[in-house]
């Protein structure tokens, strides 16, 4: 089969690519921003890629288009290929639909939904489904250094996949999840994110229960029991096994750790069952750890099998990702984009440090939630631990200044990247440690500033 993908230089849709490579079909696809690193990893796969959305694609004859969800109904024409799509009458369905149908079809699917941590979750399960010899496949919204690549087919029964509550396409507005009936399902932590999409936090929740629905009788939901959103999505109704963890106290059943992040025992009640010992930072990676591993039993691997495979784990790229040094300044690399992950990202690398060493927070506020600004009253909480915040302005249509006033002097706003730099190449001292926070490539800032620091 010939299938052309609209959208394909996304995280998942480059990992959808990757699969049908695999599986043998004929791959070729298009995007408005064809470049590297997708790019370099897609065509290295043999994948034709096409810059644009140009009607002049259906020359191709593909036996089927998959649709992303950046394709929308446009009236200015910025997919004209969709338009010759529906004009045509040639079959199209969406990346999650064929994932369904072409991959995930009678295999134990492990997903993994949360507002954070779903890619260093997913990562997590999958590499202890790997040293237990399952030889899972998996789809990743990142690339796990244990693997170096974000998706493969596997050779067993089992696969994991990061579970998406984003709308899966502009004809199919359910959530991605709900399109691949997991057996055993992460339901990490639930806030309000993607208010592109959705009004409030009970639109988001209604979206998790219909992914509950999917969970067979013999399946297992593994739920964070802190969070008070997945107990009223649960209340809504379940018919699934549940396994609870990260209960702040001794609870029956449950899995807690017990322990500083990067060396702690795993409880369940009050028995210790294993011990993880590994470098990743923060409360939150022990939650994810907890997941993980209440998610691998179901599959038949006890938890002291599992936490030694996590203590090899090695973390995602792009998660506190250390980009190099200059003049004694660190510059790091993060995905943080939530308020909630900028603030427990930047906690994380400040119990790593030294008490009198300093954190300049550098971040922009890409994602679609951020640049509608509605969570802009909650970034001062979020960089509070930061000694100094930069912030890139561009492309806002809200002031960045006037949402972070209450941090003061601590502050400071940029026009665009390049001013950025500047800013922080004048502020930087030896022993710094900058933290630059995107969902995107943040226009190559990293390299920029270590060469300004040179």
């Amino acid at each position: 089969m010939h299938i052309h993908i609209l959208g394909i230089c996304g995280t998942f849709m480059g990992g959808l690519a990757a699969l049908a490579r695999e599986a043998g079909h004929t791959v070729t696809g298009c995007d408005a921003n064809v470049y590297p690193p997708m790019s370099t990893q897609l065509e290295a796969l043999g994948i034709e890629l096409i810059q644009g959305f140009g009607a002049e694609q259906l020359d191709l004859k593909p036996d089927l288009f998959v649709i992303g969800n950046v394709v929308t109904r446009s009236s200015e024409g910025r997919f004209p290929l969709m338009e010759a799509i529906l004009d045509a009458g040639l079959p199209y369905t969406s990346g999650p639909q064929w994932l369904a149908e072409h991959v995930l079809q009678g295999r134990h699917v492990l997903a993994v939904a949360g507002t954070h941590g779903k890619t260093s979750t997913t990562s997590m399960l999958t590499w202890i489904l790997e040293s237990a010899g399952l030889a899972p496949g998996f789809l990743i919204g990142g690339v796990p250094q244990n693997f170096g690549v974000s998706a493969r087919l596997g050779a067993g029964r089992h696969f994991v996949i990061e579970a998406d509550e984003y709308d899966t396409a502009f004809f199919d507005k359910r959530s991605k999840f709900v399109h691949y009936r997991p057996r055993t399902a992460i339901l990490n932590n639930l806030e309000h994110d993607h208010a592109d999409i959705f009004p409030d936090l009970a639109a988001i929740e209604t979206q998790f229960h219909h992914l509950v629905r999917t969970v067979p009788p013999t399946g297992r939901l593994v739920v964070n029991a802190r969070e008070e959103a997945l107990q009223r999505v649960l209340a809504r109704g379940c018919w699934s096994e549940v396994q609870r963890f990260g209960a702040r106290k001794e609870e029956p059943g449950a899995l807690r750790a017990r322990g500083e992040p990067q060396s702690f025992d795993v409880l369940r009640g009050s028995l210790k069952v294993g011990h993880v010992n590994w470098e990743l930072l923060g409360e939150h990676n022990q939650l994810n750890a907890l997941a993980a591993i209440a998610a691998a039993e179901h599959v038949g691997i006890d938890a002291e099998q599992a936490c030694a495979a996590l203590s090899g784990f090695k973390n995602v790229r792009r998660r506190l990702e250390l980009r190099g040094e200059a003049h004694g300044v660190k510059v790091y690399d993060d995905f943080a984009h939530h308020p909630t992950a900028i603030h427990t990202t930047i906690d994380g690398l400040r119990r790593r440090i030294a008490p009198q060493e300093r954190i300049l927070a550098v971040f922009e506020p890409r994602s679609n939630t951020m640049k509608l600004g509605t969570m802009k009253a909650l970034l001062p909480w979020a960089l509070e631990e930061a000694d100094l915040s930069f912030c890139n302005q561009a492309g806002l249509t809200w002031d960045a200044r006037e949402a972070l006033a209450p941090l003061g002097e601590q502050a400071v706003v940029g026009a665009d990247v390049d001013a950025l730099v500047a800013l922080v190449k004048q502020a930087a001292r030896p022993g710094d440690h900058v933290l630059c926070m995107s969902n995107g490539g943040f226009d190559g800032i990293h390299e920029k500033l270590l060469d300004a620091l040179k």
